[in-house]
């Protein structure tokens, strides 16, 4: 898998992260409710973002999130740790803008992300912080499995209790499926995803 090609569908434009994406992507991370149920609740402040940013890069999977309409910065999310024994990768580290929650974009970038990875991949594992219940909710309505609690450092941050969450891609085209009846019905009344 490539985790460094630009992806695309009807609703968001995912660019590989670069140097001089971070002015417009620390807009959005400057809002501390972003971050208000993460693990660190501090990557609103500008020097934190910076090491989130720094290792962001350093991933080669990050990803720069846009509006595909308006091209309108929203978010971030990423591919990382790709394990070839496993053949697996993770997807984390995702935060969109507080008035693109609860929508079509978080949905349409996960699907995304996840068929591009299950192209070649045979598990995509998730990290969701012990405490941030927003984003439990939203993985296991994507259709992840609940394996177990682990310590894990976030990259370039101490240890964090999180949840581990994982979808095979035997499971993905039923999950798939479900999933963008979810969508359309919760978003669309035609089949657009």
């Amino acid at each position: 898998m490539n985790p460094q090609i630009p992806l695309q569908n009807k609703f968001i434009v995912a660019s590989p992260l670069k140097d001089d994406h971070f002015e417009g992507l620390y807009k959005v991370a400057a809002d501390p409710l972003i971050w208000i149920q993460h693990p660190n609740q501090d990557r609103y402040k500008r020097e934190v973002f910076e090491i989130f940013f720094k290792h962001a890069l350093k991933s080669k999977g990050a990803y720069l999130i846009q509006d595909a309409l308006s091209k309108e910065i929203i978010g971030s999310s990423r591919f990382y740790d790709f394990n070839y024994h496993l053949n697996s990768t993770f997807i984390g580290y995702t935060f969109f803008k507080r008035t693109h929650w609860g929508s079509k974009f978080n949905y349409s970038c996960k699907i995304l992300m996840l068929d591009h990875a299950f192209k070649t991949l045979n598990k995509v594992i998730f990290h969701i912080g012990k405490f941030n219940i927003r984003s439990q909710r939203s993985i296991e309505r994507l259709g992840a499995k609940w394996v177990k609690e682990i310590e894990i450092p976030y990259a370039g941050e101490p240890l964090r209790l999180n949840y581990e969450y994982e979808i095979e891609k035997k499971l993905w085209p039923d999950i798939r499926y479900k999933l963008v009846e979810y969508f359309n019905s919760k978003f669309y009344p035609e089949n657009l995803l």
